[in-house]
């Protein structure tokens, strides 16, 4: 069964609804019109509109405690639905070609109308929270052989994901719909085909920006552009990026663009987690080959996986997971992602002369105290902690300091070169900096692991000091090649 793509129309207006379907077309197989949304005067031009969009349409009028709009009683949404239905045509492409029922909806009238057209009744069921038993519920909403059931639920953690993937193989409908709301809903909405769902659900970028839904949604174009959504099959080998808010990162586009590129059948997606162990158990689910490790999860996910290489060891961090034989082997490419960024940077490969404060302690500040080290640059770290400051500095012979004003004196010191590695200022705290009890004087140069927002507070108060500024997406960019060529056996470029 091939997962058809749905473009989900929520405009107030007929008119307007055919204007988004007509700009996402060659993108999707149906589109569903929520009735909800439409301007009462609108209704009327409903029966037509199936005809004028010109592919199959879901006929949707969801009420407010299902997550959608409408707002009156159960006799006014009969009538939609029967005006919806009305007249139906012996040419199916006149009709609405499926009509979404919640699972306590009780109109036998309607449910006749739509089986003697052979409108397909998707039979749905929309939860706030996870659903225990999966299985019993999906299979026991259809009232028919011929009714398509759809599970739609909000998920806490990607833990409740995994426990979809898992009881989708045991689902026994030929047809059903698994939809999963939320910011850990995305990595199942792009994976859908592994999930053998139907339909999945994708909204115009318009209302995903209007509404800010940018973590939780995906519009059409995306989806095909950038996870090559119709190339997805049962072989397809997948990757991903792992940490506690992976969602917007730009990871899956530098690695998508390379398999594309290369012609490997693969995907690279984004797997939110609250913890790296329940990233990993999720990724042993899915048999994912490979995986980017990003913030929290550099130092944490070590003692979960089978074995690390010598560089790893040393820094105390991760960034790569290789898969092999389902024993999980760990790298570190920021190392030298890092050094290749830096060094492009300064246009200097030699740093005896620069005294460098490294801002922050964790496992990318490790990755950063090694290059400069082996560049023979002198380092103080400084950390808000400075237990974890004294022991990445005691490895490199450094100083090490408290992230304070108090030890301003220290900071102006190695000022030479800032190399900020912390999340702070990072989306969506992007007020934050990290720095503020600190005045740039114009000769410093500063270099920022963070690439979104482009340029942080940080940043901008550097560079209107006067100081030579570079954010992190080199670095994202350099490490990502080699990682690539650890997931995909190629180089990059």
């Amino acid at each position: 069964m091939s997962t058809k793509v749905c473009l989900v129309l929520t405009e107030k207006t007929i008119e307007k609804n055919l204007s988004a379907l007509e700009k996402y077309k060659k993108f999707i197989d149906i589109a569903e019109l929520r009735v909800d949304y439409l301007n009462q005067s609108e209704i009327l031009s409903l029966r037509k509109f199936p005809e004028r969009a010109g592919i199959p349409c879901i006929l949707t009028v969801r009420r407010k405690s299902d997550g959608g709009n409408f707002t009156g009683g159960e006799g006014s949404r009969m009538t939609i639905f029967a005006r919806g239905l009305a007249y139906a045509n012996s040419d199916p492409i006149k009709n609405f070609a499926y009509i979404d029922l919640e699972s306590d909806f009780n109109s036998s009238g309607i449910e006749e109308a739509a089986r003697a057209f052979d409108i397909k009744i998707i039979r749905s069921l929309h939860c706030k929270t996870p659903v225990k038993n999966i299985v019993k519920t999906v299979e026991g909403l259809s009232r028919f052989e011929t009714d398509i059931p759809k599970l739609a639920f909000t998920a806490n953690s990607i833990s409740d994901v995994s426990e979809l993937f898992k009881a989708s193989k045991l689902i026994k409908n030929e047809q059903y719909i698994l939809s999963v709301m939320g910011p850990y809903g995305l990595t199942s909405r792009i994976l859908s085909k592994k999930l053998n769902s139907q339909i999945v659900y994708t909204f115009t970028p318009e209302y995903i920006k209007k509404n800010k839904l940018e973590k939780e949604l995906i519009d059409p174009e995306t989806l095909e552009d950038l996870y090559g959504f119709s190339k997805i099959n049962n072989n397809t080998s997948i990757y991903g990026v792992i940490g506690n808010d992976v969602n917007t990162s730009l990871s899956p586009k530098i690695h998508n663009n390379g398999f594309k590129r290369k012609g490997i059948d693969s995907v690279y997606i984004p797997i939110s987690a609250l913890s790296s162990k329940e990233a990993l158990d999720f990724a042993n689910i899915l048999n994912i080959k490979g995986l980017s490790v990003t913030a929290p999860f550099k130092r944490e996910i070590i003692s979960q996986i089978n074995s690390i290489s010598d560089d790893s060891k040393f820094v105390g961090a991760v960034n790569t997971l290789i898969n092999e034989n389902k024993k999980w082997f760990g790298y570190n490419t920021d190392v030298d992602g890092f050094q290749q960024a830096l060094i492009e940077f300064l246009n200097e490969k030699d740093l005896r002369k620069y005294k460098v404060a490294i801002i922050g302690a964790g496992g990318a500040a490790r990755a950063v105290a090694k290059v400069i080290s082996s560049l023979h640059g002198k380092a103080c770290i400084f950390n808000r902690t400075a237990e974890k400051a004294k022991d990445i500095a005691e490895k490199y012979k450094f100083k090490w300091a408290l992230l304070d004003p108090i030890n301003i004196k220290q900071l102006y010191v190695f000022s030479e070169l800032i190399i900020q590695t912390t999340n702070a200022g990072m989306e969506p705290d992007i007020d934050i900096d990290p720095l503020n009890f600190y005045t740039f004087t114009g000769k410093e140069k500063v270099f920022e692991l963070i690439y979104r927002p482009e340029t942080t507070k940080l940043l901008k108060r550097a560079r209107t000091a006067g100081c030579q500024v570079c954010n992190g997406y080199k670095m994202l960019e350099y490490q990502a090649y080699h990682q690539f060529k650890a997931f995909a056996g190629k180089e990059y470029l």
